[in-house]
């Protein structure tokens, strides 16, 4: 065993004191270490349930036959950080995750490793590590929250965020503003809809790296108590047969993460993640390859915030073994950490209420949820999630309106500067530019609650998964190294062409050639934490990830 190295030997007498001042017995010690990383905090809905679930797999480990150790895993909350500079920590929070769970379980040579986590830039940070480590391995996610209701209306957090802009445009009234706010996140788990925490519990368990039906059981309830001790006991059997992830993950289980993602809809910010993810792997996954995949993937589930439906109504309807099911031609029947290959456990799967996912032969949109957009404005491309753009702003073209922040911008939008027909233009956003490549929800929101409806943005940032409509993020190469979009200029015409792919700036090549000469890098005072990211990181189209 691994753990050998800390608790063996009379050299390591030491160490076995050490291990003895936090009660570990002479019993113990002739088990298996398993490390839980644990990102319980009080702060973010998703985790304030991690500790009782940390429990549970507590007592899966022990019940089988290991010795557990807990040590915490820090998590941001994209919604509080949302609209001011503690946004430029989430993503860039992501490699902090990996590389401190790497630090952990490498010094104290645990035998296996269960995560546990929630949320946006947490569980992308924990998969990396997995596969980083590449010891026996599960992940254990916490879940979405469920939604409530004010009058007739679903509301989830994305109502929230909108609330404000209608608010504004003297919509609603202070009262049932308040309203918005104590009944749009009235419960623990991640937020309702199909937004990027969500998305990435699904392609957890899609990848093979948690147990079925694992992302969709929702936060607090008791079979998520109940499979967060299974994957204890499971750990154990991983340890025991030596089953790591390199043993099952593969090529082809990030192209089955990508086909779930174009299936259902999700966050444009897996094309972040999952890169980042399969790079840990040794694989790479390319801008082409989510295009391609998506242009021969249907569409057949649509969630908030492409509908009213939420997380709970797809785990309702069976969740990722039902989506497995129904669309099995578009699988590979690849192994998963639970033993059992895919469509093996699609042959399981049930529906115990309503059903919302179509058959892909009568699909909500031919294509999948999430484009790559391509031309002179982004020519390392840019990702679009076209299932939440109206038909009739599938192809758009408007005069730009540009901002370098997100603060300019919502200033603007609020103030009523942006009108019917403009392309606004959020740049200086990109991993190097802001630095941390900011996920923007309020200028979307606001735009939305306060009933313009004929607006795209674009931005070499990131958008929420709950943002809907034209919003074009990721454009890469980012302002900030001197790609087109810190070139445009206020009143330039952009045209965006979603089912060729395309994204231009009308304005001839000698005309940008001469301002690529004028331009200069946007100055900007940073230091700590973010002064070394912006060093390192790479461009959005590479995922972000640390070169």
């Amino acid at each position: 065993m691994r753990s050998d190295t800390v608790k063996k030997g009379a050299e390591r007498t030491a160490h076995r004191a050490l291990l003895k001042a936090t009660g570990v017995t002479d019993e113990d010690m002739e088990k298996p270490f398993i490390g839980i990383a644990n990102a319980y905090n009080d702060i973010v809905p998703g985790h304030m349930i991690l500790d009782k679930l940390t429990k549970a797999v507590r007592e899966g480990i022990c019940a089988a036959g290991g010795t557990p150790f807990e040590f915490g895993v820090i998590g941001i909350c994209d919604g509080i950080a949302m609209g001011h500079d503690g946004m430029k920590y989430a993503l860039a929070s992501r490699e902090l995750i990996a590389d401190t769970i790497e630090a952990m379980v490498e010094a104290h040579r645990f035998d296996g490793l269960v995560v546990v986590g929630a949320c946006d830039k947490i569980i992308p940070g924990m998969l990396m590590a997995m596969l980083r480590l590449n010891i026996p391995s599960i992940a254990v996610t916490g879940g979405p929250m469920l939604a409530e209701r004010v009058g007739n209306r679903v509301v989830t957090i994305k109502t929230a965020f909108e609330a404000a802009g209608e608010y504004k445009a003297n919509k609603i009234s202070k009262q049932e503003l308040k309203l918005y706010e104590d009944y749009c996140a009235a419960y623990c788990g991640s937020c309702q809809g199909l937004y990027t925490a969500n998305s990435m519990q699904l392609l957890t368990e899609t990848l093979g790296l948690s147990l079925p039906y694992c992302s969709t059981s929702p936060c607090g309830s008791s079979r998520k108590l109940r499979l967060a001790k299974i994957s204890g006991m499971r750990v154990m059997e991983l340890v025991r047969e030596e089953i790591k992830p390199s043993d099952f993950i593969t090529e082809e289980s990030f192209k089955n993460a990508i086909t779930m993602d174009m299936l259902v809809g999700g966050s444009t910010n897996t094309v972040l993640h999952l890169p980042a993810i399969a790079k840990e792997a040794g694989i790479k996954l390319s801008l082409d390859l989510f295009d391609d995949i998506s242009r021969k993937t249907p569409h057949i589930v649509a969630i908030d915030p492409a509908s009213e439906l939420t997380i709970a109504d797809l785990d309702e309807s069976g969740g990722v073994p039902m989506l497995f099911k129904k669309a099995k031609d578009y699988f590979s029947n690849e192994m998963t950490v639970s033993g059992k290959r895919i469509y093996d456990i699609a042959e399981e799967a049930f529906v115990r209420g309503r059903d919302i996912i179509a058959e892909p032969s009568n699909p909500l949109h031919r294509e999948g949820g999430i484009a790559i957009l391509r031309g002179n404005l982004a020519e390392k491309g840019s990702v679009v999630k076209q299932a939440a753009v109206r038909e009739d702003m599938l192809k758009f073209e408007g005069s730009a309106k540009v901002y370098d922040s997100e603060q300019e911008a919502l200033k603007a939008i609020l103030g009523g500067e942006v009108e019917e027909g403009d392309v606004v233009v959020i740049r200086y956003m990109g991993p190097k530019g802001a630095p941390g490549m900011p996920e923007m929800l309020l200028p979307t929101a606001a735009i939305s609650g306060m009933g313009i409806s004929r607006v795209a943005l674009i931005t070499d940032g990131r958008f929420s998964g709950a943002t809907r409509g034209p919003c074009i993020g990721h454009v890469a190469p980012e302002a900030m190294v001197g790609g087109t979009i810190a070139l445009v200029e206020e009143g330039d015409i952009i045209s965006i062409d979603i089912p060729a792919r395309k994204l231009e700036l009308n304005v001839s090549n000698d005309e940008l050639k001469d301002r690529r000469e004028r331009w200069k890098p946007k100055k900007r005072e940073i230091k700590g934490y973010l002064s070394r990211y912006a060093k390192l990181v790479s461009g959005a189209d590479e995922g972000a990830v640390f070169i």
